[in-house]
């Protein structure tokens, strides 16, 4: 066996340890996130559950100062005091749980867009290697395919559209879905057949002849 080859069952060898340690650690990292929204999941369920109780516990005081009144006498009041105390507290404390709530979410919503955003890093790397890939697709002004509905759109085999970003919102792609103006449309597919779709998808160039008005004007403005 020459040293040549040696040399590349070493380098073939190390190559494929460095894959498997890289796959390693993002199963790791997909899993630690994974076991962290889980954990913060249960503490915002504990959280939810003490508010409950201040709420519970404040009720029932209320209810032990209402027993405590002269009865067939309604003309007397609570003691001030003690449920200005009492209604003071409570509302500390719930206000102190539901910031600590208001982090716990903020914290859950971090941790899901880093895994979405790594697995969405993943599948485009994956992709990459296949010649395809993720386009988005902004619908402007002029493009053919506004008014359309999504089962008039003719796509190549490979191309897919996954879904429609409409504003702050993921529309799923229904086929009675009709194509407005700033829609942003999500396609997976080959590179090839992408390119076609955006060709197929962008507003042509105005190329009508400028009327007599438009020339004029536009003579003017030149130096």
């Amino acid at each position: 066996m020459s040293l040549e080859l040696l040399g590349r069952i070493q380098q073939e060898l190390s190559v494929t340890g460095s894959a498997i340690y890289e796959t390693v650690l993002a199963l790791a990292e997909r899993t630690n996130r994974k076991v962290q929204i889980l954990r913060l999941h249960n503490q915002a369920s504990t959280l939810l559950t003490q508010i409950e109780q201040v709420h519970g516990e404040l009720g029932r005081e209320i209810a032990i100062l209402c027993a405590r009144r002269p009865p067939f006498n309604h003309e007397s009041t609570l003691p001030s005091d003690q449920l200005e105390h009492s209604l003071g507290q409570a509302s500390l404390r719930v206000h102190q749980l539901k910031q600590t709530l208001l982090s716990v979410d903020s914290l859950i919503s971090d941790l899901k867009l880093e895994t979405i955003h790594q697995d969405l890093l993943t599948l485009q790397q994956d992709l990459s290697l296949r010649a395809a890939a993720i386009e988005r697709l902004p619908v402007s002004k002029g493009s053919p395919v506004i008014g359309k509905s999504l089962a008039t759109l003719v796509l190549p085999r490979s191309v897919r559209l996954i879904t429609i970003l409409r504003g702050p919102i993921l529309v799923p792609p229904e086929t009675s879905l009709i194509v407005r103006v700033n829609d942003v449309l999500v396609f997976i597919g080959l590179q090839a057949d992408l390119a076609q779709v955006i060709t197929e998808f962008t507003p042509a160039p105005d190329t009508r002849p400028l009327s007599i008005e438009s020339a004029i004007a536009s003579a003017a403005r030149r130096p």
